[in-house]
């Protein structure tokens, strides 16, 4: 059958208005893709799988959250939407607001975000407002407007955007045929280690369609990787300053850090900080030995578990995912940075030959 998105596919198990149709791009069903060079890069012994989402629709996880949040606000009879966004939230809100008919309000930390995404929001034709600040400030800004007039905030405070992002969970057991050993994955504003983890938890109690089948009690432990320059939860307080290349976690103060927090407790996890330096490594290991191409901020989580082998965290012979948020082309910027033009030759088989030795 033809897939038809989140909502249709899950339907009464969202808690979001079920008397609407869905604002949908057909987000979901992206590939958990195995990776055992990657595997053997990391080490410890473990089998992993990659979660790529940013083969979903605006080219990043947001799409499932966002699919749910202008569904509920168009249910709510709503006019408009705001966000702030480090990029990849904005791109997903403007797209979906176009989608349903919705004015589109973003607003982003000044020369704080990647071309692609800044792109993509124009396209979509949100009204872009950038700040002299940061998310954080951005962010509180949203959340005031949006108590005192008649708009939306579709950032990850609102509720209804776990409840689409929560769906990666299930789908990671369907795909398995069985929950995964360890969860890793990018942890910024913090909404979607809490929401894989609301996921997983109703996935083990049965609360979760009867789709993946494997209804294990166990849940996986959960790994959560910030980056060493705008790792809050890693150093127990608020960073006025964030600064780090992987933009889309360059957030200093996490909405949902409490959430994140109870959630790496219960789940006998750890968050740790990686540096741009581990990260960018990750990033060019998934590329070039595995052929997945994500953006840098998607690939702290592959930082943090071969970390996590190195201290000696990860028992042989798991299962782990890692989440990879958003696609690479997000931030064509970082691919091209360190690259050397290509060498020019004369369009004669001699010169080539003469280029490649053979």
């Amino acid at each position: 059958m033809r897939w038809q998105g989140l909502i249709n596919r899950y339907g009464a198990a969202l808690r979001i208005a079920q008397y609407v149709q869905p604002v949908t791009l057909c987000e979901g069903n992206t590939p958990l893709i195995p990776v055992p060079r990657l595997s053997t890069w990391i080490g410890g012994g473990a089998q992993v799988f990659v979660k790529y989402e940013g083969l979903n629709p605006t080219g990043s996880f947001k799409d499932r959250g966002m699919t749910t949040a202008i569904t509920q606000a168009v249910a709510e009879n709503a006019e408009a939407v705001i966000c702030a966004s480090t990029g990849n939230t904005s791109a997903s809100a403007a797209a979906y607001a176009a989608r349903a008919g919705l004015r589109c309000i973003v607003l982003i930390p000044d020369g704080k975000i990647a071309l692609g995404k800044l792109a993509a929001s124009v396209a979509y034709g949100a009204e872009v407002v950038s700040i002299r600040g940061s998310f954080d400030d951005g962010l509180n800004l949203v959340r005031e407007i949006a108590s005192t007039s008649p708009i939306v905030l579709v950032n990850s405070v609102n509720p209804a955007r776990l409840e689409g992002q929560k769906t990666a969970a299930w789908e990671i057991c369907e795909q398995l045929g069985a929950m995964p050993d360890r969860l890793c994955l990018p942890v910024g504003n913090a909404g979607n280690i809490s929401a894989y983890w609301m996921g997983f938890s109703e996935c083990s109690a049965g609360e979760c369609p009867n789709t993946c089948g494997c209804r294990e009690k166990r849940r996986p432990k959960l790994l959560g990787a910030q980056a060493s320059g705008s790792a809050p939860i890693v150093l127990g307080r608020r960073i006025e300053q964030p600064e780090t290349r992987a933009t889309a976690i360059r957030i200093g103060n996490p909405a949902r850090w409490k959430q994140a927090e109870q959630a790496l407790q219960e789940s006998g996890g750890h968050i740790l900080a990686v540096t741009d330096e581990e990260i960018f490594e990750a990033y060019h290991a998934l590329s070039r030995l595995e052929g997945v191409f994500c953006e840098p901020s998607s690939a702290a989580g592959v930082a943090g578990l071969r970390k996590s082998v190195q201290q000696g965290l990860v028992i042989e012979g798991e299962t782990i995912v890692c989440v990879l948020t958003g696609h690479g082309l997000k931030d064509p910027d970082s691919a091209t940075a360190d690259v050397q033009p290509p060498i020019t030759i004369d369009a004669k088989l001699e010169a080539l030959k003469k280029h490649l030795k053979v």
